[in-house]
């Protein structure tokens, strides 16, 4: 059982900077894509924003402005996340993000998963691959094919 583990740790261990590598492409673009719909359907998002304080939700201050923060956060983060350029922050910034858009539009489901009573709402949400693979990248670096690995060579060393 021993070799069977040290065999799969080897294997995983090398397949760890082209799983994030995947990742970071695969959602990096899905990010672009979303701060891209964000930024050119400004008037819809707003109101989208607007009407959250009709349901009964945490309503969103400014959200016009909101609407360029998180489009643009969400846009230049994909893109930078696509590159693996400055990795550890931006990942820090999404977090911040979509935290906010929990505690907006998705707050009922938070205080789900808070009381264990219903986590699938929130991993359901829109917003939750893009909260995982922020959280994925804080913790775990961009991988080898990143571009922080070069200028940051030995803080990117490790992952």
């Amino acid at each position: 059982m021993k070799k069977l583990h040290d065999l799969l740790a080897a294997v995983g261990g090398n397949l760890q900077s082209l799983a994030l590598l995947l990742v970071r492409l695969a959602w990096g673009f899905q990010l672009y894509e979303s701060g891209v719909g964000h930024l050119t359907h400004v008037e819809k998002t707003t109101q989208f924003f607007e009407g959250l304080k009709f349901f009964g939700r945490f309503p969103m201050p400014a959200p016009a402005l909101n609407v360029y923060i998180s489009g643009g956060t969400e846009l230049a983060g994909g893109i930078l996340l696509m590159l693996g350029l400055f990795s550890r922050p931006i990942a820090l910034l999404l977090l911040i993000n979509f935290g906010v858009a929990y505690a907006t539009a998705g707050w009922s489901e938070v205080a789900e998963i808070i009381h264990l009573h219903s986590p699938d709402d929130f991993i359901n949400d829109a917003a939750f691959p893009f909260l995982v693979v922020s959280l994925l990248v804080l913790a775990f670096g961009p991988g080898k094919a990143a571009i922080d690995r070069l200028i940051f060579q030995k803080s990117a060393s490790g992952g």
